[in-house]
């Protein structure tokens, strides 16, 4: 029975039973709940653009992860003393470097020739054909280290800062200090495989917001399909109705705005649905590649069957920065090992084989955003987990195990000065030596190059400022920038 609209029961909502029932109590619990989430943001619009800390060359970042860890002294570390060291043992070895210490063997050296390329003299292996002719747009770092040899933690480690789940991911951190660039599009998106082998393991874990509002978690794109569930309106539901629906809901919403204590948490979602219903109209119009030239098409391997599905993504990730899009996060490779750059059995045939897929994608991008002018305002990332050993696994055809301690990412656009080399690992690519480089330190540089100090990127959580580096040190990789 419906009370009589003169009623007062007529307008005690269940929000006002809350807020009143027991002295208000209820509203007191749910205000500790939304708060010991750390369901606290910035004031206002959660997305709205902030300034950086400092002018910073980059605005958007495009992550190319080869998950599974790619092996350095095959793709992009040089090194001519394990070529001629070959089925020797390496001496004074920890077996319980990698993840299979009874499948140690001897040192084995590159199965893949190497050339120097560019004015620059950078060495790259054979099986990089294309973008060892954009290798004076990049910079290495060759000397870096983590915290684990096992892929969930060191994934983790990569993403968020820790080995352990639950973390905002660098993506998070980046939307939550600069905001989006765009109204109409998500802040920070993430693709993985397309070629039914599955999410990275650890799955979202990798790009959560965590203890960050919601808002800031990277938005996954289905790899086959409608990119996102809802993406169109349904049928039967007019656009009227639906911007009605809308409007009342963040009517009810700010009508309980500033007194139920989780003004950051309602602000998001009142965000969150109002993004939902622009993307509409904006997302299909940017994930639409038909409407590029042959020539671009063509420049990234679309009519190439060994890497169209790469292709796709990357030709994706820049129109997606171009629309202001803040940070996009491009998976190669899946779940199972040999169905990642996890090389434990014939890393040849493995190596080849996602190189293949990658090579001429990963070129064409950074050669279709110079062309747009749109590298110097874009970072460019691409690198693993960690790296692998320099001596064999054995296996059916020879491998190589994980290796926590040396690996190599390369780095180009949004301020990156192109051609350098930093860091160095051994003769024969087992350690980080020289200008050693942590996840932190990487981290650190990562959010330089927009403008972000890591020491003043912070967020309070369980008593503390909470940071993507951490409270250990971290320092920006300054020398790779101009």
């Amino acid at each position: 029975m419906s009370p009589d609209p003169a009623s007062p029961l007529a307008a005690f909502t269940r929000r006002r039973l809350l807020q009143q029932a027991g002295g208000g109590f209820g509203m007191l619990a749910l205000q500790q709940l939304l708060q010991s989430s750390s369901l606290a943001a910035p004031s206002g619009n959660p997305m709205a653009t902030r300034p950086a800390h400092f002018p910073g060359k980059a605005k958007s970042v495009i992550w190319l992860f080869m998950n599974g860890g790619p092996s350095q002294v095959d793709t992009w570390d040089y090194k001519p003393e394990l070529q001629k060291r070959h089925g020797q043992p390496l001496p004074n070895f920890d077996a319980k470097t990698g993840f299979f210490p009874d499948a140690v063997g001897p040192l084995m050296k590159s199965p893949f020739a190497w050339a120097q390329h560019g004015q620059s003299g950078s060495w790259a292996s054979s099986i990089f054909p294309h973008l060892a002719q954009q290798i004076d747009r990049m910079s290495f770092i060759h000397s870096m280290h983590t915290d684990s040899n096992n892929h969930s933690p060191a994934l983790f480690m990569m993403n968020t800062g820790v080995t352990r789940m639950g973390n905002p991911s660098a993506g998070s951190w980046v939307t939550y200090g600069l905001g989006s660039a765009s109204e109409d599009l998500p802040a920070f998106i993430v693709m993985s495989d397309p070629k039914d082998r599955g999410l990275p393991k650890g799955n979202a874990s990798n790009w959560t917001s965590g203890f960050l509002p919601g808002i800031y978690q990277g938005t996954w794109l289905k790899p086959k399909g409608q990119p996102m569930e809802n993406l169109l309106r349904p049928s039967d539901l007019t656009a009227a109705d639906q911007r009605a629906q809308l409007d009342l809901m963040a009517h009810l919403n700010h009508a309980s705005l500033h007194n139920s204590g989780a003004a950051a948490e309602l602000a998001g979602r009142i965000a969150s649905f109002e993004l939902a219903y622009r993307m509409q109209t904006a997302a299909p119009d940017a994930f639409d590649l038909s409407k590029e030239p042959d020539s671009i098409r063509k420049l990234y391997g679309l009519d190439q069957p060994h890497c169209s599905h790469m292709a796709a993504q990357c030709l994706m990730a820049r129109r997606l920065v171009e629309r202001g899009t803040r940070f996009v996060q491009i998976y190669s490779g899946g779940m199972d090992n040999q169905l990642s750059w996890d090389g434990h059995n014939d890393i040849a045939g493995n190596h080849a084989g996602f190189a293949q897929e990658t090579d001429q994608p990963f070129a064409a991008l950074l050669a279709d955003l110079a062309q747009r002018g749109l590298l110097d305002e874009t970072l460019v990332i691409c690198g693993g987990e960690f790296g692998r050993l320099p001596i064999s696994q054995k296996a059916d055809k020879p491998g190589r195990d994980h290796n926590p301690h040396a690996f190599t990412i390369w780095l180009a656009g949004g301020g990156i000065t192109g051609g350098k080399h930093y860091g160095a690992t051994d003769d024969v690519g087992h350690q980080a030596v020289i200008d050693k480089v942590s996840v932190r330190d990487f981290h650190a540089t990562l959010l330089y190059a927009l403008g972000l100090d890591h020491d003043r990127l912070i967020f309070p959580f369980q008593g503390l400022d909470q940071r993507l580096t951490g409270v250990e040190s971290a320092h920006p990789v300054q020398a790779l920038f101009s």
